[in-house]
């Protein structure tokens, strides 16, 4: 029986899971800290109040698929390791911090007694003083040397605004110390003239990995001082270092060692992180050194209130008549406008930029009609926004004049914004780390929190929404990164040759793969061997081989036509798919149209306009198999893993209408195509299964293509990727294979992890993806199970029931998980993201790609 879009309750499935919403009030939860200034307990409505009215109305309640309760929390004191400096504690407790919590104690004998350590707890639980008190106590003690610098610390964050964030609490915690402790941020918008006093006398420098990558090991003799008396480097939020990016970061780190060897330093490393599977583990891969971990949140938490929302169907219809669900975009527009009316302090999440923009705009147009004062204080916050502008809406947020923001992940990744009230998370963000490190924005002050998960139309979020025990019932994931990637690896040998000639000895440092490597950077005369050790050879800088974000090329600007202003960047590799002519931009609430996107000089022309519609871009793909790796028999079937070559284009864009999502029309476009070398999971069938599943010639086509487009819209819940960060094909009779197949690919050159992780998850995985096509109410396909908004193929064809009998047909003959476990094991669970070089696509032969 169906139940995807009932109301919560309507199906005995869901009767354990799902309540009705609450209609009692509750006041918020207050844990705060002695000596802490607290607000009164009743000066807010609980967060079950708030949820109650947001859900007021039959057509409102009828969307909360779920609700989930979780009880506030006491927290557990301890004392401060004796090692602390008086001066240190006397600070903290300046602050209002009588005591600390044990796992903060805990954290801190770990770092004193030089052990590497990761602190993986919950949101607001006081990660960023477990590392700085030791930290602090080391600089300190580093003051009095006759060089005033006798310790320096490096704190790595993965965006300025984090960086900066961190630099003002470090400001107000180390103020009491005066001039010992001298923090500084240096990172792509430090002016140059700041630049040599932070090389020269700043003791704690926050930067990210890029700056660490590009500038200072670069310009290592400058940092000599610095780098020769690091005593502490800091990761802060390491859960987000996965996938491309984090291995780029891995060796970033591995380069760090290295040149902290050759000054005679030994840093201890600590690093913080949302909860994760096997933290200790992950950090260990990512800083190539062992680590221990501390789990164990002793920290205070108020009330949480958690719901999971779905959109209403509407009366529109979509592709092959298909009914549209209304968007989420216009949905969390809807509830972030209702909660700033009612005064509660709200961070709206969402994933892309544009989306951020829209939410914003949609909410000041509504709150326009209810005051005019309110619409001032909603705003978007986003990365590509020049730096003053970054800087004055944190101000604004810090200072209480917003009261409701839409934002991407540059804000969930880490300002530390305290006293906000609710947060609404527009689509799962892809990992269940990244859902509870939004979700925990709110009640930062020890309040309860409201926290609403608004599902997209899309296949994941429709099972997440019905299936609530796949995000609270299970654990967070661990984090997948392969620092052995050749793609990875190859620049940063070459960097690191260039920073000091590389040596025999070096080598064991970045990996077994980095012995193969030599021969071929040595054969490509990157780097020439003398005496014994390799040297750069090259003019240029060998650290602008790469861009460790994964996305490679120079960022394309974005430029108004009229005027010759920079309105900001975009990536390279998301040029085609969002700046192109034709698309529609959004920046500051402005829509911007691009006249034209010139790939030469990455510049993209735009002029200002007001258009009814939002612009998606298709693309088509096409997929040769390079190497087998691995082959495990289901049956007569077969699902293998190894290395392919993805050629994808972008041929066209869709108009979709503002708030409905209906489209208005198609028009071409005339890009070059990519390609890309990288891994690949896929499976195969044979003609007698075909038989027995009944699929005949005619639907084959649409049974395989409606397969591959859920299974990478599921796939995110099993390798815990963005589903942009993968692609597929599905082919009728592929060349290399003489079968029909179907393809999940990593769309980073070289691989991410990810579809390794899908082969090794791939009976849950393919089991999920039938469940979810199997349990939607629609009667031939939808953006809810099967349809894909990047088909170039316009989602033709597809074939629904074909695709759960192919589906039921094929895991009939899976083996155990134990069987599969054969293969090399993939490196974890969990990449940031950066636009995939070839997002979803689908079949060739002909060519059906999604």
């Amino acid at each position: 029986m169906a139940f995807n879009h009932l109301p919560a309750g309507a199906h005995d499935a869901l009767g354990p899971l799902s309540r009705t919403p609450v209609t009692h009030s509750l006041w918020m939860s207050h844990t705060s800290r002695p000596g802490r200034p607290t607000a009164a307990a009743d000066s807010r409505p609980g967060p079950d109040t708030v949820l109650d009215r947001l859900s007021r109305g039959p057509s409102r309640a009828a969307r909360i698929t779920h609700t989930e309760h979780l009880p506030p929390r006491a927290g557990r004191h301890a004392v401060w390791p004796d090692r602390i400096r008086t001066d240190v504690v006397a600070a903290i407790r300046a602050a209002g911090i009588e005591h600390p919590w044990e796992h903060q104690a805990r954290a801190a004998e770990h770092a004193l007694d030089g052990t590497s350590v990761i602190v993986a707890t919950g949101t607001a639980s006081g990660k960023s003083l477990a590392y700085l008190a030791p930290v602090l106590s080391a600089l300190a003690d580093g003051a009095e040397a006759p060089n005033g610098r006798g310790a320096t610390a490096l704190y790595l964050a993965p965006t300025k605004a984090l960086a900066a964030d961190q630099r003002r609490a470090v400001r107000e915690l180390a103020g009491p110390l005066g001039n010992a402790v001298r923090p500084a941020v240096y990172d792509g918008d430090t002016p140059v003239e700041e630049r040599e006093w932070v090389r020269q006398y700043a003791n704690y420098v926050l930067t990210n990995p890029d700056m660490l990558h590009r500038g200072i090991l670069p310009g290592h003799p400058r940092w000599s001082s610095f780098l020769r008396a690091l005593r502490y480097v800091v990761i802060d939020e390491c859960h987000t270092y996965r996938g491309v990016f984090g291995s780029h970061v891995a060796q970033v780190l591995r380069r760090l060692r290295r040149l902290c060897a050759r000054y005679g330093a030994d840093p201890v490393f600590l690093l913080a992180s949302a909860t994760a599977t096997d933290p200790a583990a992950s950090a260990s891969r990512l800083t190539g050194i062992p680590v221990t971990e501390i789990t164990d949140d002793a920290s205070p938490r108020g009330e949480v209130v958690f719901a999971l929302w779905e959109p209403p169907l509407t009366e529109l219809r979509g592709e092959k008549g298909a009914p549209v669900r209304r968007t989420a975009t216009a949905e969390t527009a809807e509830l972030l406008t209702d909660l700033v009316v009612q005064g509660v302090r709200t961070v709206a999440f969402v994933r892309s930029r544009r989306g951020a923009e829209l939410i914003a705009l949609i909410a000041q147009e509504r709150l326009a009609s209810v005051d005019l004062s309110l619409p001032p204080r909603v705003a978007a916050y986003r990365g590509g926004y020049l730096p003053e502008e970054r800087r004055a809406l944190e101000r604004a947020l810090h200072s209480g004049e917003l009261l409701g923001l839409a934002a991407t992940t540059a804000l969930e990744l880490g300002v530390d914004v305290s006293g906000l009230d609710a947060v609404l998370i527009t689509g799962y963000p892809g990992t269940r780390a990244s859902l509870w490190q939004q979700a925990g924005r709110a009640g930062r002050s020890g309040h309860g929190a409201l926290a609403v998960l608004i599902a997209r139309d899309d296949p994941l979020d429709t099972y997440l929404v019905h299936h609530p025990e796949a995000l609270f019932q299970r654990p967070v994931e661990a984090t997948v990164l392969d620092p052995d990637n050749p793609y990875v690896l190859a620049p940063h040998l070459c960097a690191a040759a260039a920073e000091l000639p590389l040596t025999q000895a070096d080598l064991a440092l970045f990996g077994p793969a980095a012995h193969d490597l030599i021969p071929q950077l040595e054969a490509a005369k990157l780097l020439r061997r003398r005496a014994t050790a390799w040297h750069w050879t090259r003019r240029e800088r060998a650290s602008d081989l790469t861009d460790i974000r994964g996305e490679g090329g120079r960022p394309v600007q974005i430029v108004e036509a009229a005027t010759g202003r920079l309105l900001g960047t975009v990536d390279e590799a998301a040029a085609h798919t969002t700046v192109h002519d034709g698309a529609v931009h959004l920046h500051q609430g402005r829509s911007y149209l691009v006249k034209h996107l010139d790939l030469e000089d990455s510049v993209a022309l735009v002029e200002e306009a007001s258009p009814p519609f939002s612009t998606t871009a298709r693309d088509i793909t096409s997929i040769s198999v390079l190497d087998t790796d691995t082959e495990i028999p289901w049956g007569a079937a077969r699902l293998c893993f190894g290395s392919v070559e993805v050629t994808n284009q972008v041929v066209s864009y869709l108009r979709r209408k503002l708030i409905t999502g209906e489209v208005l029309g198609e028009a071409k476009l005339d890009l070059p195509p990519r390609t890309l070398r990288t891994r690949a999971v896929w499976w195969t069938v044979t003609e007698d299964q075909l038989d027995q599943a009944r699929i005949n010639p005619e639907i084959l086509g649409g049974a395989l293509h409606a397969a591959e487009h859920a299974s990478i819209g599921l796939l995110p819940l099993f390798a815990t990727c963005d589903r942009w960060d993968i692609g597929g094909v599905s082919v009728p009779l592929h060349p290399d294979t003489l079968l029909p197949t179907v393809f999940v690919y990593d769309g980073h050159p070289g691989g991410a992890g990810f579809a390794e992780r899908a082969f090794h998850t791939a009976r849950a995985w393919l089991t999920a993806t039938r469940d979810a096509i199997a349990a939607c109410e629609c009667e031939a396909g939808c953006p809810s199970c099967i349809q894909s908004p990047k088909c170039g193929n316009g989602n033709d064809p597809l074939h629904k029931r074909g695709a759960i009998r192919l589906l039921t047909h094929l895991l009939s003959a899976a083996p155990n998980p134990e069987r599969q476990a054969g293969a090399r094991p993939a490196a974890g669970s969990e990449p940031e993201p950066g636009p995939a070089a070839g997002p979803e696509l689908g079949p060739s032969a002909p060519p059906a790609a999604s």
